[in-house]
Protein backbone atom coordinates (compact mmCIF):
# COMPACT_ATOMS: atom_id res chain seq x y z
CA UNK A 1 0.00 0.00 0.00
CA UNK A 2 1.12 3.40 -0.61
CA UNK A 3 0.27 6.77 1.16
CA UNK A 4 1.72 9.80 0.04
CA UNK A 5 3.00 12.23 2.70
CA UNK A 6 2.51 16.29 1.83
CA UNK A 7 6.09 16.93 2.06
CA UNK A 8 9.87 17.11 0.28
CA UNK A 9 11.05 17.47 3.35
CA UNK A 10 13.89 14.22 3.27
CA UNK A 11 14.35 15.04 6.67
CA UNK A 12 10.07 14.52 7.64
CA UNK A 13 9.94 11.69 5.28
CA UNK A 14 12.76 9.82 6.91
CA UNK A 15 11.35 10.18 10.27
CA UNK A 16 7.83 8.94 9.16
CA UNK A 17 9.39 5.51 7.48
CA UNK A 18 11.28 5.26 10.51
CA UNK A 19 8.18 5.18 12.85
CA UNK A 20 5.72 3.45 10.76
CA UNK A 21 8.56 0.60 10.22
CA UNK A 22 9.27 1.09 14.62
CA UNK A 23 4.93 0.43 14.39
CA UNK A 24 5.08 -2.95 12.26
CA UNK A 25 3.57 -1.12 9.14
CA UNK A 26 6.30 -1.83 6.54
CA UNK A 27 4.58 -2.68 3.93
CA UNK A 28 3.01 0.67 3.45
CA UNK A 29 5.29 3.26 1.58
CA UNK A 30 5.15 6.36 1.99
CA UNK A 31 5.81 8.28 -0.64
CA UNK A 32 6.24 12.13 -1.62
CA UNK A 33 4.97 14.69 -3.99
CA UNK A 34 8.09 14.81 -5.65
CA UNK A 35 9.10 11.06 -6.42
CA UNK A 36 5.19 11.06 -7.59
CA UNK A 37 6.51 13.71 -10.27
CA UNK A 38 3.30 16.19 -9.22
CA UNK A 39 3.57 19.75 -7.87
CA UNK A 40 1.39 20.14 -4.30
CA UNK A 41 1.75 23.34 -3.07
CA UNK A 42 -1.24 25.22 -2.21
CA UNK A 43 -2.07 28.23 0.02
CA UNK A 44 -1.53 27.57 3.30
CA UNK A 45 -3.84 29.87 4.73
CA UNK A 46 -5.51 28.87 7.63
CA UNK A 47 -5.31 29.80 11.17
CA UNK A 48 -5.14 26.77 12.60
CA UNK A 49 -2.95 23.38 11.84
CA UNK A 50 -5.49 21.35 11.30
CA UNK A 51 -7.06 23.65 8.56
CA UNK A 52 -3.60 24.17 7.05
CA UNK A 53 -2.97 20.49 7.51
CA UNK A 54 -6.41 19.34 5.74
CA UNK A 55 -5.64 22.23 2.70
CA UNK A 56 -1.92 20.26 2.50
CA UNK A 57 -3.55 16.62 2.38
CA UNK A 58 -6.94 17.52 -0.13
CA UNK A 59 -4.93 19.26 -2.48
CA UNK A 60 -2.48 15.94 -2.79
CA UNK A 61 -4.84 13.78 -2.66
CA UNK A 62 -6.91 15.76 -5.74
CA UNK A 63 -3.47 15.21 -8.28
CA UNK A 64 -2.90 11.43 -7.06
CA UNK A 65 -5.60 9.70 -6.29
CA UNK A 66 -3.97 8.42 -3.27
CA UNK A 67 -4.86 8.22 0.31
CA UNK A 68 -2.64 11.17 1.64
CA UNK A 69 -1.41 13.16 4.75
CA UNK A 70 0.09 16.03 5.08
CA UNK A 71 1.03 17.57 9.23
CA UNK A 72 0.89 20.79 10.03
CA UNK A 73 3.15 21.65 13.00
CA UNK A 74 3.81 25.15 15.48
CA UNK A 75 5.35 25.78 18.16
CA UNK A 76 3.59 28.05 20.84
CA UNK A 77 5.34 29.81 23.24
CA UNK A 78 3.12 31.55 26.66
CA UNK A 79 5.61 34.37 27.28
CA UNK A 80 4.45 35.42 23.43
CA UNK A 81 1.00 34.54 23.67
CA UNK A 82 1.15 31.49 21.23
CA UNK A 83 3.23 32.63 19.03
CA UNK A 84 4.82 31.77 16.44
CA UNK A 85 2.00 29.47 16.46
CA UNK A 86 0.91 28.12 12.94
CA UNK A 87 3.08 30.86 11.36
CA UNK A 88 6.00 29.50 12.94
CA UNK A 89 7.67 27.98 9.74
CA UNK A 90 6.95 31.52 8.37
CA UNK A 91 7.89 33.39 11.99
CA UNK A 92 10.47 36.28 11.02
CA UNK A 93 8.84 36.60 7.13
CA UNK A 94 7.32 34.99 4.55
CA UNK A 95 10.40 33.82 3.12
CA UNK A 96 12.39 33.47 6.43
CA UNK A 97 14.45 30.14 6.70
CA UNK A 98 14.90 28.17 9.85
CA UNK A 99 17.70 30.09 11.02
CA UNK A 100 15.91 33.35 10.76
CA UNK A 101 12.98 32.78 12.73
CA UNK A 102 14.81 30.71 15.58
CA UNK A 103 16.72 34.19 15.75
CA UNK A 104 13.50 36.13 15.79
CA UNK A 105 12.26 34.14 18.90
CA UNK A 106 15.22 34.15 20.99
CA UNK A 107 15.57 37.95 20.29
CA UNK A 108 11.75 38.59 21.68
CA UNK A 109 12.32 36.45 24.96
CA UNK A 110 15.45 38.01 25.75
CA UNK A 111 15.02 38.67 29.63
CA UNK A 112 12.09 37.06 29.87
CA UNK A 113 11.79 34.42 32.74
CA UNK A 114 9.05 32.69 31.51
CA UNK A 115 10.01 30.34 28.85
CA UNK A 116 7.44 27.87 28.51
CA UNK A 117 6.23 25.91 24.85
CA UNK A 118 5.02 23.25 23.31
CA UNK A 119 5.10 22.22 19.76
CA UNK A 120 2.13 20.90 18.27
CA UNK A 121 1.48 18.28 15.11
CA UNK A 122 -1.75 17.73 13.43
CA UNK A 123 -2.06 15.36 11.01
CA UNK A 124 -5.17 15.09 8.36
CA UNK A 125 -5.52 11.57 6.93
CA UNK A 126 -7.48 11.92 3.49
CA UNK A 127 -8.78 8.80 1.31
CA UNK A 128 -11.56 8.37 -0.66
CA UNK A 129 -13.96 7.80 1.80
CA UNK A 130 -12.72 9.28 5.17
CA UNK A 131 -10.89 12.49 7.03
CA UNK A 132 -9.23 11.78 9.81
CA UNK A 133 -7.22 14.06 12.19
CA UNK A 134 -4.44 12.92 14.63
CA UNK A 135 -2.34 15.45 16.44
CA UNK A 136 0.67 15.23 19.41
CA UNK A 137 2.30 17.73 21.79
CA UNK A 138 5.48 17.73 22.79
CA UNK A 139 6.00 20.00 26.32
CA UNK A 140 9.01 22.14 27.07
CA UNK A 141 10.98 25.33 26.87
CA UNK A 142 12.93 27.73 24.60
CA UNK A 143 16.25 27.53 25.91
CA UNK A 144 18.64 31.10 25.57
CA UNK A 145 20.81 29.86 23.35
CA UNK A 146 20.97 27.57 20.13
CA UNK A 147 22.86 24.36 21.14
CA UNK A 148 23.31 20.65 19.04
CA UNK A 149 23.52 20.14 15.27
CA UNK A 150 20.89 17.44 15.07
CA UNK A 151 17.10 18.09 13.69
CA UNK A 152 16.01 21.21 11.94
CA UNK A 153 13.30 23.84 12.55
CA UNK A 154 13.52 25.21 16.29
CA UNK A 155 15.35 22.15 17.15
CA UNK A 156 17.91 23.52 18.72
CA UNK A 157 16.54 25.77 21.26
CA UNK A 158 13.73 24.02 22.39
CA UNK A 159 14.39 21.15 25.43
CA UNK A 160 11.06 19.15 26.18
CA UNK A 161 10.50 18.18 29.67
CA UNK A 162 12.63 16.03 31.52
CA UNK A 163 15.65 16.82 29.63
CA UNK A 164 18.60 19.39 29.82
CA UNK A 165 19.56 19.48 26.29
CA UNK A 166 17.61 20.79 23.25
CA UNK A 167 16.25 18.70 20.62
CA UNK A 168 19.20 19.61 18.38
CA UNK A 169 21.34 17.62 21.20
CA UNK A 170 19.83 14.36 21.59
CA UNK A 171 20.02 11.14 19.56
CA UNK A 172 17.91 11.10 16.70
CA UNK A 173 16.31 7.86 17.90
CA UNK A 174 15.66 9.06 21.06
CA UNK A 175 13.68 12.64 19.93
CA UNK A 176 11.52 10.23 17.55
CA UNK A 177 10.21 8.84 20.58
CA UNK A 178 9.32 11.60 22.46
CA UNK A 179 8.71 14.18 19.62
CA UNK A 180 5.28 15.60 18.45
CA UNK A 181 5.27 14.15 15.29
CA UNK A 182 5.88 11.18 17.16
CA UNK A 183 3.00 11.62 19.25
CA UNK A 184 0.71 12.26 16.39
CA UNK A 185 2.09 9.31 13.62
CA UNK A 186 1.59 6.38 16.62
CA UNK A 187 -1.80 7.96 16.92
CA UNK A 188 -1.82 7.64 12.93
CA UNK A 189 -0.11 4.12 12.93
CA UNK A 190 -2.50 2.63 15.64
CA UNK A 191 -5.47 3.60 13.60
CA UNK A 192 -3.98 2.17 10.56
CA UNK A 193 -3.38 -1.31 12.39
CA UNK A 194 -6.75 -1.25 13.57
Amino acid sequence: MRIAAATNNQNKINEINHIFTLSGLDDIEIVSPKSLNIVSEPDEDSDTLEGNSRIKALSLFEKTGIPSFADDTGLFVKELGGKPGVRSARFASHDANDSENRKLLLELLKGKSNREAYFETVICYISSDEVKYFSGKCIGRINISEKGNNGFGYDSIFIPNGYNITFAEIEPEIKNKISHRYNAIIKFTNWLKE
